[in-house]
């Protein structure tokens, strides 16, 4: 290879952080960046807060997308779309955290075997602090691990590392691991919602509602001494 021609290498790589860090956002800017570069990439999603084949922001932005299901096999969509003479230079695939081992196992051989750049984003825990499946497997795997630099804070102000599941306004720590919610403090009877805590609050099951309760019932006056 001659000095002044370097061979870039096409990687598998995994942007990782809590919810509001702006997973989707990067992905969709990572897409934007990439397409007006003249390279040519398909954008994957599975459960997007938007719904069916949407890639979407907290920020209102979104994109079409494929949905990704459990039958989904990437190496065999790259095989067909190359022996038809298309061009793919990158995939985006967010919400990664909830494709199939196997997928993500297909995502690094179209890496490895086709030379195409792979832009995975998404959460690595669940609400009960387990790793996803989708996610452990990146960990194991990708070429580079990157944790997003924009911190998503706890109610108290400090760093959220984890997801809390809500629902009636009770945090919960059982149940299915997959249950698409959004973040939100007017949810409806019975309807899921997440919030991002510290460590300590999520051990403690603190949430911001439970925390302005505990406030509110510490600073309330008795009812006698209200009226005399």
């Amino acid at each position: 290879m001659s000095s002044d021609k370097i061979a870039v290498m096409a990687e598998l790589v995994f942007f990782s952080g809590t919810m509001d860090s702006g997973k989707s956002t990067l992905a969709l800017q990572t897409h934007h960046n990439h397409s007006t570069a003249g390279r040519r990439g398909l954008v994957f999603t599975r459960k997007d807060r938007a719904g069916e084949a949407t890639l979407s922001s907290r920020l209102g932005l979104q994109a079409s997308a494929i949905e990704v299901n459990p039958e989904t096999n990437f190496l065999r969509l790259m095989t067909q779309a190359l022996s038809k003479g298309e061009t793919v230079d990158y995939l985006i695939c967010d919400e990664a955290q909830f494709y199939e081992v196997e997928q993500i196992d297909q995502l690094a051989r179209v890496v490895d075997d086709f030379g195409i750049d792979v832009f995975t984003f998404g959460i690595t825990t669940d609400f009960r602090t387990a790793l996803f499946p989708g996610a452990q497997r990146l960990l194991e795997i990708a070429d580079r691990v990157n944790i997003l630099q924009v911190e998503a804070l706890c109610w108290c102000g400090k760093k959220a590392t984890h997801q809390a599941r809500i629902v009636n306004g009770v945090m919960v720590t059982e149940g299915e691991q997959v249950v698409v919610g959004d973040a939100g403090t007017n949810a409806k009877p019975d309807e899921v919602v997440y919030e991002v805590l510290c460590r300590k609050h999520h051990m403690r099951k603190v949430t911001s509602k439970k925390a302005k309760q505990e406030h509110m019932s510490k600073t309330a006056l008795p009812f006698e001494d209200s009226i005399g």
